[in-house]
């Protein structure tokens, strides 16, 4: 990889880790900027996972002591976390993955809709508590989604942190800390199994993990200086648009 090309990820990395804290959806960008240089798409996939978890310590840090991340919820969204992501991780080592642009367009249009006909929804917070069912839903969805998650991360966040403004009654700013503080562990167990295949890329990964643990921090400063207003104007407008884009790679390609 020439110099050029290094510059070209480490900028790629930077801006979509910083918007992305608040969006979700990093992998959709930085896997296909991977791609672009040839890298070999499990070490891309392997790679960006070990950068993720920089980017998920750094989004979470500014949030520590803003009473945003729910402690109640926390062991039970971490343990369904792990053992989600540990599934999803050993199946990218078996699994083809040309039909997740069709699925992931699929579920964010999905959460795309959820939000245009939602629009109180993560904006304030709500008095009454969710129901049991749409409590046991959000840790069903931590699960299932965790299992994605470690398979390949793109819109995960996007689509956990739909399910907890709808299922916890998270507001937006509570949403962004707890996905963030669960995306810590999702890719770490993930990145410690691709750590025991040999597929990651060690001195790529440190530089972009540096990369975006520092776009982490500067992407969470500001999601914490925006309304809850603003915020869900540029989640959805990042959902509809990835969708969109992703819907379209995959007809180009089929």
């Amino acid at each position: 990889m020439t110099a050029t090309q290094l510059l070209f990820l480490i900028a790629i990395f930077f801006i979509t880790s910083v918007i992305s804290v608040i969006t979700g959806s990093t992998s959709l960008i930085t896997v296909p900027a991977m791609l672009q240089l040839n890298i070999e798409p499990r070490t891309a996939l392997a790679t960006n996972m070990l950068a993720l978890t920089f980017m998920s310590v750094g989004g979470t840090l500014p949030f520590v002591g803003k009473k945003a991340i729910d402690r109640s919820r926390l062991p039970i969204m971490i343990f369904l976390t792990l053992l989600g992501s540990i599934i999803g991780a050993l199946f990218i080592l078996v699994v083809p993955s040309k039909s997740m642009p069709l699925i992931i367009s699929i579920l964010m249009i999905a959460v795309a809709a959820f939000s245009i006909t939602n629009r109180n929804a993560g904006i304030v917070s709500r008095i009454k508590s969710p129901s049991p069912i749409a409590e046991i839903g959000g840790y069903v969805a931590t699960f299932l989604l965790g299992i994605y998650g470690g398979f390949f991360s793109g819109g995960y966040i996007t689509m956990l942190t739909a399910a907890y403004v709808s299922l916890f009654r998270m507001t937006f700013v509570q949403a962004v800390a707890n996905t963030k503080f669960i995306n810590i562990f999702s890719s770490l167990i993930a990145t410690i199994i691709f750590f025991t295949q040999g597929i990651v890329d060690y001195k790529l990964g440190i530089i972009l993990s540096i990369t975006m643990f520092i776009g982490g921090i500067v992407g969470s400063r500001v999601a914490l200086r925006l309304s809850n207003i603003w915020l869900r104007r540029i989640f959805l407008t990042t959902v509809i648009a990835l969708a969109l884009k992703t819907l379209l790679d995959f007809a180009v390609l089929h």
